[in-house]
Order: C-alpha cells, then structure tokens, then sequence
C-alpha cells in the first residue's frame, strides 16, 4: 500500500484540481465512491511531489508552507525514461491498468501538442496549490515567483498547461502567456497551453 509521505499537501492540491477534467477523467475508472477517489487522487498527487523533489523542482515556502509547486526539468533521455517507467508502475500497481491506460492517452496527446511549441529546454510547471486555511491571500504567486527567480537566472523559458481559463489572467500576471489551445479528445474539455520566456537582468 502506498503510504503518503505529503499528506497535507496532497489534500491541498486534491481540493484545488477536483473540479479539473483532466483528473475527473483521471479517476473515472477507480472502483468505489468518492471517498476511494479521493484517496486514489491524493495518493497521485503525493507520488507527483515526491517525483519532482527526485527529478524536478519541489518548492515549499520555508517560512509558512502553505502551498506547494511542483516543476518538472529537462533530463537526460536515460532519466527520463527511469523517471517513466517508474511513474507507469505507480499507476497501474497502485491504482490500476485503467487510470494508467487514462492518463497515458491524455498525457500521449497533450506532449504531442508541445511539438514546436516548447523549446526543449523548457521548465514545466506541472501542479500548483494552496492550503484551503491560507487561499484568498494572494499567496499563489509566491509558490512560482521563487522558482521563475531561479530558472531566469539559466536563461530558460517555462510553459505550462490549464484546463481552466480563469486562471489565465493570473498566470498573465506572472509573464505566461497562451500559446495554443487544444480539445483533448478524452475529456472533450479544452486546455491552454502558456509559455514565459526568462526575464533577463541588466
């Protein structure tokens, strides 16, 4: 049995993507009511962040962690494909063939889209949440802001992918901007992609 090593945060991300097609499709397939997803879902989230802190970029604020985000990097061919694998095991040994048969059509698709669309050497920002006790506050962009501070500094660009236009205007904010648009077949909901070039000092 899996055992969650970000319980807190993984409740935070779980209440913030409920509503999102692209986990709704997701978690179709998990026998059960809605408290077998639920734990199905966090157990995925958890898995995520623990991914990023092995592979990518996991940032918690130091000083209240009352949020998380979660970056993937690029890797070498060879990491990649470990980082895969592992990440198929999860799925089908923990939540079974018909999550991972979901999430490897909706994901197929979507990277497919990326193609001259992000540089290859593009920083993902893959999921990003806050504590339900701290939202309103106007804390979200702090759980990016430090982590685009860093990545500026590589001259890199970032991109990322919504499924929830509302949240444009606020990743607007932060210098993303759309791209693309696309309606993934699965879901037959529509997604955005956006993309920040680095910000370069003088």
């Amino acid at each position: 049995m899996y055992t969650l090593k970000y319980e807190d945060f993984a409740l935070a991300l779980y209440e913030a993507l409920l509503a999102d097609p692209f986990y709704i499709e997701l978690l179709r397939a998990v026998p059960g009511g809605d408290e077998a997803r639920k734990q199905a879902l966090m157990m995925y989230l958890d898995y995520s962040i623990t991914e990023a802190e092995k592979y990518g970029r996991l940032f918690i604020p130091p000083e209240h962690g009352y949020g998380v985000s979660i970056w993937s990097k690029p890797l070498d061919a060879a990491t990649e494909a470990v980082k895969h694998q592992q990440k198929k095991d999860f799925l089908k040994q923990t939540l079974g063939q018909p999550v991972l048969d979901a999430y490897l059509e909706m994901t197929n698709f979507m990277a497919a889209k990326l193609d001259g669309l992000i540089a290859a050497d593009a920083w993902y920002l893959s999921i990003v949440g806050i504590k339900p006790v701290f939202q309103g506050k106007g804390l979200g962009a702090g759980l990016i802001n430090e982590v685009l501070i860093d990545i500026d500094k590589l001259s890199l660009p970032t991109y990322l992918e919504t499924f929830t236009p509302r949240n444009i205007p606020f990743y607007n904010r932060l210098g993303y901007q759309s791209v693309a648009s696309f309606t993934e077949p699965l879901t037959q909901a529509s997604y955005w992609i956006l993309v920040r070039q680095p910000v370069l000092k003088q």
